[in-house]
């Protein structure tokens, strides 16, 4: 046990490290981590260190996929519109997404949460952009594990206005529109991997239930790309819009 904390505490330190003082070429082998659990092992280390949590990220790659999760820190929710230093970004990777904010706390406990013990704890919805960065220097030159570890490419989470009527979300139905510079790229109905976001918010809160973790009041969830991850280049402003939930904006300089 001590082995795999050291290695996680060692694999968290450098990416923590290429936060401050720019990317790494990639972990070495005595902590890159090989499974899920190490992943999340390395997401606690880090957060015990940048936190604490302000929400969690969360996605599938189908319908009937294992999700994957990882924690948003401190600082790295945003409320739109908002302005941004392209110069700060690594990568400046695009996706529109749906969260949602929790009302009351889901914290940990013996029995599994219930879909309406979950969707009793949450308050509003949001049109939601992230935008994806990385600690590497080349995230496409990484193996899969090491790129999970970097809080799953989480750099900023920026939200539009709260949606309240959140329960009458009809996901097929959901149209949405990425618009870059006043060019619309991306426009369909539906479009996220996982196909029932709200899936994922219920797996959530009983994995994060198992790990002792729990979600907390106030913790926003964000519920995986609409859009797949766009590159805005030299582009100005960026603009989701999703038919139900409202829009969201974010300008880059």
């Amino acid at each position: 046990m001590e082995l795999k904390k050291n290695r996680a505490t060692k694999a968290a330190n450098l990416l923590i490290e290429a936060r401050k003082i720019g990317p790494i070429d990639k972990l070495p082998d005595d902590c890159r981590p090989t499974n899920l659990q190490e992943v999340y092992n390395i997401h606690e280390e880090v957060s015990a260190i940048l936190g604490p949590i302000c929400g969690w990220k969360v996605g599938a790659s189908s319908l009937t996929a294992e999700p994957i999760c990882a924690p948003l820190l401190t600082g790295t929710i945003l409320n739109s519109p908002v302005n941004l230093d392209r110069r700060n970004f690594n990568m400046l990777g695009i996706e529109s997404e749906i969260a949602f904010k929790f009302a009351s706390d889901l914290p940990p406990k013996s029995e599994p949460y219930t879909e309406n013990a979950v969707f009793s704890a949450i308050e509003t919805a949001f049109a939601a952009i992230e935008i994806c960065e990385t600690r590497y220097k080349d995230s496409n030159a990484v193996d899969t594990m090491s790129n999970l570890a970097d809080n799953i490419s989480n750099g900023v989470l920026i939200l539009g206005p709260p949606w309240s009527k959140w329960h009458n979300l009809q996901i097929d139905k959901q149209s949405v529109e990425l618009v870059i510079d006043g060019e619309v790229v991306v426009s369909h109905f539906g479009g996220n991997k996982a196909v029932d976001i709200f899936r994922l918010i219920i797996w959530l809160a009983n994995h994060l239930s198992n790990r002792s973790i729990g979600i907390a009041r106030g913790q926003v969830i964000t519920t995986g790309s609409w859009s797949g991850m766009i590159p805005p280049g030299s582009a100005g402003k960026v603009v989701t819009h999703f038919s139900d939930i409202g829009q969201v904006e974010v300008n880059f300089s």
